[in-house]
Parts: structure tokens; sequence; C-alpha cells
């Protein structure tokens, strides 16, 4: 029988669950039908039969030594199609907007890029040519998130040279859009970047995993709430570690982290007090299965929450 992940009714209009993806054969009996030949544009539509969101990061590696690879909006009107009215799409956008610089691996016919700067950084053309090839999801596309990777001495002088190239870039975004960011600099996390943040409206990203301290550390330290939304991105430190236990199977709890769920939920908590949104996005990577783990989520998050019920509608 399929997990109930069904938002606990409580917190039904503070909380999208998600995950990082949705193609994965190894999800049948979980979220898909166990006995279905699936074809890869088949997967969305049954996964919206039990999950509200999803998280989209196909389009965030577009930055090619040829040019910048941006979404086909074919595509991104067949994922429109495939769910109902009240989806939501959280976005990555391009790392050909985050990247400071090229990386330094590059094919060989191209090695005279390796580490060169990339000229589209924060450029607001390419984020409005960005967001034109996502007009198709319409009301169905939710934050976009830009993604920094950890930014030395080399790729960003300081914190406040981020905040002021950011910044500059951000008051040129379209408006009317949800806009996050997710960094990967601990040092970045003092009480500045919060009120900047709040200042341009831009939701805050915690990310479990690579360079950050725990979830629950920056909760403690700091209750942000700088928007009306905040995105929870469990995705965990050991990818290599965590692959090579699944085999690439995905059905199973490999990697338990009771502490990191505990956190999460106190975020959840925490914002639905404050009448914040959390989109709470789960990777295989965090425990070895994310439907698993966003049903053990739902069993810590509905511990002593009055009214609570189960029901095998997705919300």
């Amino acid at each position: 029988m399929p997990l109930d992940l069904t938002v606990p009714p409580a917190f039904r209009h503070f909380l999208r669950f998600g995950t990082s993806t949705w193609k994965h054969d190894s999800w049948k009996g979980l979220i898909y039908d166990r006995d279905k030949r699936y074809r890869p544009d088949d997967y969305l539509a049954d996964y919206a039969r039990s999950l509200g969101s999803v998280e989209v990061d196909q389009w965030f590696w577009s930055l090619f030594p040829v040019g910048t690879r941006l979404p086909d909006p074919k595509t991104v009107g067949a994922y429109a199609g495939s769910v109902p009215d009240e989806f939501v799409f959280t976005v990555k956008a391009p790392n050909a907007l985050t990247l400071t610089h090229y990386y330094e691996k590059q094919p060989s016919r191209h090695e005279s890029l390796a580490g060169k700067p990339n000229p589209g950084f924060l450029s607001p053309d390419l984020l409005r040519r960005f967001l034109a090839a996502l007009v198709p999801l319409g009301k169905k596309l939710g934050p976009v998130m830009f993604q920094f990777e950890y930014l030395n001495k080399r790729k960003m002088a300081s914190p406040e040279a981020f905040f002021e190239q950011f910044g500059d870039f951000i008051s040129k975004a379209p408006e009317g859009m949800d806009y996050a960011v997710e960094i990967r600099n601990p040092n970045y996390l003092t009480p500045a970047y919060f009120k900047f943040l709040e200042r341009h409206g831009l939701g805050f990203v915690y990310f479990e995993g690579d360079f950050m301290p725990p979830i629950g550390e920056i909760f403690d330290r700091f209750r942000p709430a700088t928007a009306p939304f905040q995105i929870l991105r469990l995705h965990g430190a050991d990818r290599p570690g965590i692959t090579e236990k699944t085999g690439g199977v995905w059905d199973r709890i490999l990697a338990p982290k009771p502490a990191s769920l505990k956190a999460a939920v106190a975020v959840i908590r925490s914002n639905r007090r404050r009448r914040v949104l959390t989109y709470a996005n789960l990777s295989n990577y965090f425990e070895g299965s994310a439907p698993r783990s966003i049903r053990r989520l739902i069993d810590v998050l509905s511990k002593g929450v009055r009214g609570r019920t189960r029901t095998n509608r997705p919300k």
C-alpha cells in the first residue's frame, strides 16, 4: 500500500512536502504503482497524487562552454499539464546565474575556460530569460532558489560584497515572484545576513549538508523569518556513501537522522505559529529514501498535535 504522505491537518496551510526529483522506479509501492511500467513522462502525474510540491534542479545545470542552456518551454508545459492546479514547483535558478567562475574541470577542448569569470553571474537579463521559459508553469511556479557554492575570497571578497552584488541584482529582478537564497558559507550566517534577506523580501533556505551547520543550530541561534515562506532542504552530506549503501535502490532508510528530523519539526512548528509557509524538500541522499523520510517527518510532526487524522488524499 502506498505511503500516506498527507500533510497533518493542523499544518495544511503552512507546509508543503516535496522531493528533489521524482523519476525513481524504486519508489514503486511507496508512491508509484508497483505493477505499472513507467515511461519518463509518466512519473510526475502519479507523484502529484501523493505530494503537493516538488523541487526541480535539472535546470540548475546550465553553464556550459558552448553557452547557457535554459529550460525548453515544451518540457515546462508538459510538467505543468501533469499536475493539478494546486501543485507547486520550487525551482533552482540556473548555475549560470550563481557561479562566479566556470568550473575548474572543463572538456579538453575548452580547458581555457577553466576557472575563468562567468559572464552571466548575477545577470538580470539572464534571469528574465530563464523566467520567461517558465511561463507555462503559471501559478504553479513557487519560489525560485538561488543556490551558491562555497564562496572563497577569490570568488567573493566578503559577505558585504555579496550583499552589494546580490542586492543590486535582485533589485532588478521581475516583481511578483518569490525568491530564496541558499548559501554554503557558514560565516555568512550573521544577523546582517538575515536583515539583508528581510530587506529584500527573500526567503531563507535551510540546507542540511556540505559545509553548513545543522539546521537545528541555525534555528536555535537565529530563528530566521525573512519572508512569508522558507525552504527546508534535507539533502545529507555523504552522497557517495549513501549511494554505495543503497546500490541505487531508494526504498529504505539506511542512514537515519532523527536529530535532523526533530530540528526540521521545530522549524515547521515555529513557522506555523508565525504563519510562514514551509516548503520541506527531501532527497534520497538524506536517509536513503525521500518518501520514507517524509513519512518519518510526518510521524514526528504529528506527535502531540490535536486533531491529527490520516487520509489518503494528497495535499
